[in-house]
């Protein structure tokens, strides 16, 4: 049996399962659909296809214990949309797709889902639900059912169609969690953000760059109203149409208005080593009346070994904000791999970001 295989069937297996793993996975039914395309598999998660069909919501919800996602759509869907030729899914609405994998996961094992990178850098609202779900993004143990994802764009229109790639899924065999003292000694040997940073309740911390080298933007700000964005298009799009660049501001700091979305980078450079996966945690209000980071998986390799700037999505929430240089915006939680991918992030994956600066979604030249 291939090493995949062997490692699904290791009662002592632990962590995030690697790119061979998941590809067993399809094999012996803990994911279904059909078999993953080039470049779906990535060293630390699946990329999700959209289905045929989206349907307009008047709201976002969650199924609750009692009911289905199809239940749900059934009382409240406006309307139904085919994908199967490309499709505008509009700015300021919500949208409901069940998506082509489903999963029947064993009771050891446990999912979660975020946006692709490129999805959050577009400001497009993307959650996982299932059926009963009580929260997004997290499939817990022994779920056997269908997935749907929540679309939502909030600065431009987007063109989809069946196949499209937006959303991202991880499986965790038991618990993948860092004891403290494990992450200490993975840091000491390999420093998880550089310039070091030290670690606070298992999380490396991660600050803004709002001066910049001296010579490009700090930030680019989205251009209202500005047009459609076709997301199976790469490189399809003029940047200079749907973003404005941002430079340093007289006295520091970038003001950030509430009806404004913004791409800024991290002042450290993350790395997160091949027996590790991160994920950007959800941002502490109390330090800032801002969202940070829709999109949050780094795989193993992401910055290694020189680290990679992270890329931010920043909006304010009801109040212009100051944001300084240097102030804190976020966390990175790590967790261990159930094993060692053959394949690293940026390792001839096609993977965009891999030695990212303050970069746009792979869409725009």
């Amino acid at each position: 049996m291939d090493g995949g295989g062997e490692l699904l069937k290791d009662p002592n297996a632990r962590g995030i399962l690697p790119a061979h793993a998941l590809e067993a996975a399809f094999r012996c039914g803990w994911l279904q659909g059909a078999a993953p395309e080039a470049g779906q598999v990535q060293p630390a998660s699946l990329d999700l296809r959209l289905g045929g069909v989206a349907y307009r919501l008047p709201f976002s919800f969650l199924p609750g214990r009692r009911q289905s996602v199809a239940q749900a759509v059934e009382r409240h869907a406006m309307h139904r949309l085919s994908l199967d030729a490309a499709a505008v899914l509009e700015r300021g609405c919500v949208y409901l797709v069940p998506l082509e994998e489903a999963v029947a996961l064993p009771p050891h094992v446990s999912a979660s889902a975020n946006p692709k990178s490129s999805t959050g850098r577009l400001d497009v609202f993307a959650r996982v639900i299932t059926d009963r779900a009580t929260e997004f993004d997290r499939i817990p143990p022994g779920y056997k059912g269908p997935l749907w994802v929540e679309l939502s764009p909030r600065t431009f229109s987007i063109k989809v169609r069946r196949g499209s790639r937006l959303v991202q899924l991880r499986l965790r065999l038991g618990d993948a969690a860092f004891a403290l003292e494990e992450l200490a000694a993975l840091n000491l040997e390999t420093p998880l953000a550089r310039p070091a940073a030290a670690l606070r309740d298992g999380l490396v911390a991660f600050h803004v760059d709002t001066l910049g080298d001296g010579v490009g933007p700090i930030a680019y700000r989205a251009r209202k109203h500005a047009g459609l964005v076709d997301v199976d298009a790469p490189k399809a799009h003029a940047a200079a149409a749907f973003w404005e660049e941002i430079r340093p501001r007289p006295g520091g700091g970038l003001v950030l208005d509430p009806d404004d979305f913004y791409i800024l980078a991290s002042k450290e450079r993350v790395v997160v080593p091949p027996a590790a996966a991160a994920e950007m945690v959800a941002y502490d209000t109390l330090v800032g009346e801002f969202r940070v980071h829709y999109a949050g998986f780094f795989d193993p390799g992401f910055g290694w070994t020189d680290g990679t700037r992270a890329v931010l999505e920043v909006r304010s929430h009801e109040v212009p904000f100051l944001l300084d240089d240097g102030q804190l915006v976020g966390h990175l939680k790590y967790e261990r791999m159930a094993a060692r991918p053959a394949r690293l992030y940026g390792e001839g994956l096609g993977s965009h970001y891999a030695r990212q600066d303050l970069t746009l979604s792979k869409h725009f030249a």
